[in-house]
């Protein structure tokens, strides 16, 4: 196997910081539009499009449109992980940015009023459609762009790149949604103020589109075609050939997703009717958590760097494995300034997982279908975590509602992810292989003389 000499030239900084760039932007957007359509779906979708099935029937069919998009993404992975496997890492995420900015823009433009309802109400479910297929095809692809350029020192870090999109979308989704509401009022807002948040995507798309065009493919995809290395079916290829890759994954991914359910959407539900706190009080400290995101998130993947990803991945398993039930435990007879202490401590030690889960899930596939790999096995990991807070739910009707309910679900969660990584760590870097043969092929050909 060629490895990358160590006399070989670094890569430009500037080259390395506008792929980073273009492989954030992408999530940031998916974060963002997640969010805005949340809270859209929360006050405004029933009464635009949904109110002929009566107040409940309304604000169902709203949240209803939410997990539409979690149910195709799936097959988004699929489709445009073939698609990434097949005609490029690049080509594909400038298709999966241009469909969801155009999606989450068109929102924005619907028609309301009474005779505009069935209209609507299906042009949201095939808008939703459309946003959950690019949604499937994302993530993976900005893991591999920002991987696949970085040297092998540094692509621990830039694989962690991608995860601030989830803070970054969040902070300004929420931001921007308080600042509407606080500026213009609940009327306005009705009117016409919530369309603002979509159309803001309109723009995002074109900076994007720019930051993705103006790159160039990955070395790993450049060798790949070059020398004929594509799989016809890479989903197929990756599936028969690295099925035991595939399960540990899932398990890698399943903390970082699945716990982010647990703290941000089941923990606000049960700590406003079942603990008393008030709900702007656990906004507050979601909120202060997730701004911490902003520093935790590259320092765990500057740490990656020097210990390993999936090592990475198992001490944030492991700390949340042991803060479990004390969290829940304190959470019953919390002030606001422990509340806060424990919304920032259960969520930092997670974050260590997330952020290093594109960096361990990279290293496990071979380069020929990762995309497809990487994608697939995150949007199965996503569509499970997507019944925590409901499983949560049920595990709380079952026993009374004890304190250690929601525990026991952060407990497996991380118990899960814990046993991942460590068979991770035990695999062969099969990704990390691939990128540095390919980096140092292209070097090679630079290097010759004209």
């Amino acid at each position: 196997m060629t490895t990358i000499s160590a006399a070989a030239p670094a890569r430009p900084h500037t080259a390395t910081r506008r792929v980073a760039a273009a492989a954030t932007v992408g999530t940031a957007l998916e974060s963002y539009d997640f969010y805005t359509y949340s809270y859209f779906a929360a006050f405004f979708a029933g009464p635009f499009f949904f109110a002929a099935l009566g107040p409940a029937g309304a604000l169902l069919a709203s949240f209803a449109t939410i997990g539409i998009a979690f149910v195709v993404r799936p097959i988004g992975a699929v489709v445009f992980g073939h698609l990434g496997d097949r005609i490029g890492r690049r080509s594909t995420l400038l298709i999966t940015i241009a469909l969801m900015g155009v999606a989450t823009g068109m929102v924005g433009l619907l028609p309301t009023g009474d005779g505009w309802a069935l209209f609507g109400a299906v042009a949201i479910v095939l808008l939703r459609i459309v946003q959950g297929l690019s949604l499937g095809g994302e993530w993976g692809g900005a893991v591999l762009l920002a991987t696949e350029h970085a040297d092998a020192r540094r692509r621990p870090f830039f694989a962690s790149l991608p995860q601030l999109g989830s803070p970054i979308g969040s902070v300004a989704a929420g931001g921007l949604m308080l600042t509407m509401f606080f500026g213009l009022g609940p009327e306005a807002m009705a009117a016409w103020g919530w369309r603002i948040p979509f159309l803001i995507a309109i723009p995002l798309i074109a900076v994007s589109l720019y930051l993705r065009w103006s790159i160039d493919e990955t070395p790993v995809f450049k060798a790949l075609a070059s020398t004929g290395g594509r799989e016809r079916m890479p989903v197929l290829a990756a599936i028969r050939t690295q099925p035991a890759a595939f399960g540990v994954a899932i398990l890698v991914a399943l903390l970082g997703i699945g716990s982010y359910s647990l703290m941000n959407t089941y923990t606000m539900g049960y700590g406003v009717a079942t603990l008393g706190f008030d709900e702007m009080q656990l906004l507050t400290a979601a909120t202060i958590g997730g701004l911490l995101q902003f520093a935790a998130v590259p320092f765990f993947g500057w740490l990656a760097t020097r210990i390993g990803s999936a090592r990475v991945v198992a001490l944030g398993a492991l700390g949340t494995l042991l803060i479990a039930f004390p969290v829940y435990w304190l959470l019953g007879s919390a002030t606001f300034a422990v509340l806060v202490t424990l919304m920032v401590v259960g969520g930092i030690l997670p974050t260590a997982s997330w952020a290093a889960l594109g960096g361990t899930m990279q290293e496990l596939f071979h380069g020929r279908h990762a995309y497809s790999a990487l994608s697939v096995a995150y949007a199965l990991a996503a569509v499970l975590a997507g019944f925590i807070p409901y499983l949560t739910a049920e595990l709380g009707v079952l026993t009374g509602g004890a304190w250690w309910h929601p525990g026991i679900v952060l407990a497996v969660l991380s118990a899960l992810t814990l046993v991942g990584a460590v068979m991770a760590q035990r695999m062969r870097h099969l990704g990390d292989e691939d990128a540095d043969a390919a980096q140092a092929l292209t070097e090679e050909r630079v290097a010759e003389p004209a």
